[in-house]
């Protein structure tokens, strides 16, 4: 499905070591016509990282999107009942969330704009990142693969020799994967 006109809501989560790879993307959604309403959790919108410091990333996000960050609880909320977003990434998606959003936990602006826009039956893709996702989070991501209106880009260990547990998404599957949940579509392998 066409990316232009729609509005995609992008969460940013605290696996900093992709937000480089993210924000390219979200420059090219843009470019495609897309509108993208910012969310980022309390972590990705508060802590300065060896990665970079927090205020740059959000005057970045804000200059690029031309929209303020949804950073509160309280400001993620109204997203599903004003019909914000046509589809939501999160990207991307820490461990962290995606055990939150498998136990129903709704306790950040991350999970908040989540568990709000799905209220309306729309695509949700998720773009994991974690250390942990081949051991305590695995379960937690089989439980997502099998939700309704959860899509995710595809992904693969991050480094089997030194983080054998670890996965991380493939940015270059980002635009592909959104596409396709649009239509309602799982883009494939997920695994690769």
């Amino acid at each position: 499905m066409e990316i232009q006109g729609k509005k995609i809501g992008f969460v940013l989560t605290g696996s900093f070591c992709t937000f480089g790879k993210v924000l390219p993307k979200m420059k090219e959604l843009i470019k495609k016509g897309a509108e993208i309403i910012p969310v980022m959790s309390f972590n990705s919108y508060e802590l300065d990282t060896k990665f970079g410091k927090a205020k740059d990333f959000i005057n970045k996000i804000e200059e690029m999107t031309g929209n303020k960050i949804i950073n509160t609880i309280i400001d993620a909320e109204p997203i599903g009942p004003k019909k914000m977003t046509d589809i939501m990434i999160i990207a991307p998606c820490s461990g962290n969330t995606m055990s939150k959003l498998a136990c129903d936990i709704i306790d950040t602006p991350a999970t908040m704009a989540v568990k709000s826009h799905l209220r309306n039956n729309r695509p949700l893709v998720i773009a994991p990142s974690t250390n942990n996702g081949l051991s305590g989070n695995a379960e937690n991501i089989g439980k997502l693969l099998n939700r309704k209106n959860y899509y995710f880009v595809p992904f693969r260990q991050d480094n089997p020799i030194t983080k054998p547990r670890s996965i991380v998404f493939d940015a270059e599957y980002i635009i592909k994967t959104i596409e396709y949940a649009l239509d309602g579509e799982q883009i494939s392998p997920i695994l690769i």
